[in-house]
């Protein structure tokens, strides 16, 4: 069995969530994980996987038995575009063995930290109406579930629609097996325009693009527009000091100096932000799918984002100047807007319905709460869902109605993990207890 390592105390990357828990283990193999879980029924106590720890909400925490799964991260198996990994393998580097043997995700959210299971788990997402949650591209997992015993569950179990997206509570996810595409290009299109040009062209940027986003400046009526879509190959690479000036110096170097400085001097915020987004230029480039999709991020925020009907977008966005004009403090990152299609999968927020999703974000260290709420405010009674990894206020009565099968996985929870020994404070309000 895995030993103890120590108590240690332990921080997400936001820096707003941090736990010591009693016992920190680190299996090195699917039999520890099991002995583990086994062990923990027996004495009554409690155990949490933690992945990279990208979570804004305290869904990671564990103030008993903490699990880390680094050393489960290793290949497992290809078949065709069936690839099989360890579900500690980071995103990063599933990315790359999939691209040494000419095969991709076919979506992929900003952020390749995360461990294939965290993100599958709390319902990582990118963007594009033809796309869902990651979870949506998985074939089959590999848990350890309540009682130690281990269970491959895929398409044939009823359990599926429930595992695929488990928020950490139907056991410990070790293996994952995920359906993937042949490796591909993208040609990204990034431009500056004016909001109500964006929103005006919106629909029909969303029919004839494979990946639409965009982002607006707070006290201002700026956005940036990017559109990503296959190509047949890289014939317009950005140059190294390009790529470099764009996606490290000025979004992480500069920006951290500027979100700094606002943190400091609020006053500095609203003009900065304005000439910020006049500054911005366009650029076209080709790259690998992954290098488009991901982007380094090392200026650390707290953030919330909401699922909503696509349909209820323009509401949304008509409300949040008032919100952001009537706080007590300054808004320093750009308002993130995506989409996605529908999807089967039981928690998943985009869940039988085509989506937009509304990112709201605060520099580390700043104060967020009141514009989270406010904005969380408008978005829960168009039929809005939190995305279980940022944060949000919600409880299980709320989110009940949310969630045409909120019952259902409440009943593969009391199948899989009747003693609630993956249990913590976050699902048992986000769940009930």
């Amino acid at each position: 069995m895995a030993p103890p390592v120590g108590s240690v105390r332990w921080r997400n990357w936001g820096g707003n969530q941090q736990a010591v828990a009693v016992d920190v283990r680190v299996p090195g193999s699917v039999d520890e994980v099991a002995a583990l879980v086994k062990e923990a029924v027996a004495t009554g106590r409690r155990v949490k996987a933690v992945g990279s720890g990208h979570s804004f909400t305290d869904i990671a925490v564990a103030d008993d038995q903490r699990l880390h799964l680094h050393r489960l991260a290793a290949p497992l198996s290809v078949d065709g575009h069936l690839v099989t990994v360890q579900a500690g393998m980071p995103l990063y580097a599933l990315n790359t063995l999939l691209a040494d043997r000419g095969l991709a995700v076919p979506n992929l959210g900003d952020i390749d930290a995360q461990t294939v299971a965290g993100a599958i788990s709390t319902g990582t997402h990118g963007t594009g109406l033809g796309h869902s949650t990651l979870a949506s591209v998985v074939e089959s997992v590999t848990l350890v579930t309540g009682s130690g015993t281990v269970e491959r569950i895929d398409a044939s179990s009823p359990l599926f629609p429930a595992a695929r997206l488990g928020l950490g509570a139907l056991g410990v996810m070790v293996e994952v097996t995920l359906r993937c595409v042949d490796a591909f290009t993208l040609c990204a299109d990034e431009r500056p325009m004016a909001l109500r040009d964006v929103l005006a062209g919106l629909d029909e940027h969303l029919a004839t693009n494979e990946h639409v986003e965009f982002y607006w400046y707070p006290y201002t009526d700026r956005a940036q527009l990017k559109r990503n879509n296959p190509v047949a190959g890289s014939d317009r690479p950005l140059s190294r000091f390009r790529g470099w000036l764009d996606d490290e110096f000025l979004s992480n170097t500069v920006f951290g100096a500027v979100c700094r400085l606002g943190r400091a001097v609020p006053a500095t915020v609203a003009p900065i932000s304005a000439v910020a987004a006049r500054a911005l230029t366009a650029r076209t480039y080709t790259a690998r799918s992954d290098q488009v999709f991901c982007t380094p991020r090392r200026v650390h925020f707290t953030e919330m984002e909401y699922e909503i009907p696509r349909a209820a977008l323009p509401e949304v966005l008509g409300a949040l100047p008032g919100i952001i004009e009537r706080l007590p403090f300054k808004v320093q990152f750009p308002v993130e807007v995506r989409f996605t299609g529908a999807d089967d999968v039981w928690l998943s927020h985009g869940y039988g319905r085509e989506s937009a999703y509304v990112a709201v974000h605060q520099f580390t260290g700043s104060p967020y709460e009141p514009y989270f709420r406010a904005v969380e405010a408008v978005c829960a009674p168009l039929g809005g869902r939190p995305h279980w990894g940022k944060l949000h206020y919600r409880d299980a009565e709320s989110l009940r109605p949310a969630y045409p099968h909120f019952g259902d996985f409440l009943a593969a929870r009391d199948q899989l993990d009747p003693s609630r020994v993956f249990t913590n404070p976050y699902l048992d309000r986000v769940l009930g207890p």
